[in-house]
């Protein structure tokens, strides 16, 4: 007996039959939905049980939609159209920013992990504003990700918008996760790096970035 696949399958936006929320703006590419953002913070507070109604906590709800679309927002964000103007220079030596600071959101626990991060890079004739620079870690940062994937990110925005002979990026950060939960060993340091043409390539180039990001370390 022939089967109607037409009628068993669910109508868009359900689930066996059953109705399902609508797709959060975020997934449609728009901006943060700040009352559903509020609603779910309300049924956490009544999941660890508290009471959001208590004075305390009426406007927490609120206070935590507009936190996390401040955090979020580089989900909304292109940072390659920070490195679009860029100038025309014959420099072929190293170009470094150190201790970019910024704060990000480690994605399996949503708790924050935040440091420093050094961007080198030898220009292929383009060079860009050092402003620039520390908005493409601003914009990549502010997202649920991990900071392997942000290192790597970083790096692979800067060889594709700016040709660049080789580009290092390094990133020092503390976890939350692992500071104030879990093992909570506070003062512990995640470093991760990004190596890119001739600084993958070449151990002396390696060496030299390596020594100009941290020569007042040792």
């Amino acid at each position: 007996m022939s089967t109607n696949l037409s009628s068993a399958t669910p109508e868009p936006g359900t689930l066996d039959g059953e109705h399902q929320e609508e797709p959060s703006p975020i997934a449609r590419g728009n901006q943060v939905d700040l009352p559903r953002l509020e609603r779910a913070v309300r049924e956490l507070l009544f999941a660890v049980g508290e009471d959001p109604d208590r004075e305390g906590l009426r406007e927490t709800p609120a206070r935590v939609a507009r936190m996390y679309a401040e955090l979020f927002s580089g989900l909304h964000d292109e940072p390659r159209e920070h490195l679009k103007k860029f100038f025309t220079e014959k420099y072929d030596e190293v170009v470094l920013v150190r201790d970019i600071s910024f704060n990000s959101m480690c994605e399996h626990h949503l708790l924050p992990f935040m440091g420093k991060t050094h961007i080198g890079y030898i220009p292929n004739g383009r060079v860009i504003g050092l402003s620039k620079l520390a908005r493409v870690v601003e914009s990549v940062s502010r997202r649920p990700q991990v900071q392997e994937r942000m290192t790597e990110e970083i790096a692979n925005l800067l060889v594709r918008e700016l040709d660049a002979k080789g580009v290092a990026v390094v990133v020092e950060a503390t976890h939350t996760c692992m500071t104030i939960r879990g093992v909570r060993k506070p003062g512990s340091l995640c470093v991760t790096s990004a190596m890119k043409g001739t600084f993958r390539s070449n151990l002396s180039s390696r060496a030299e970035i390596m020594q100009l990001i941290y020569h007042d370390q040792r």
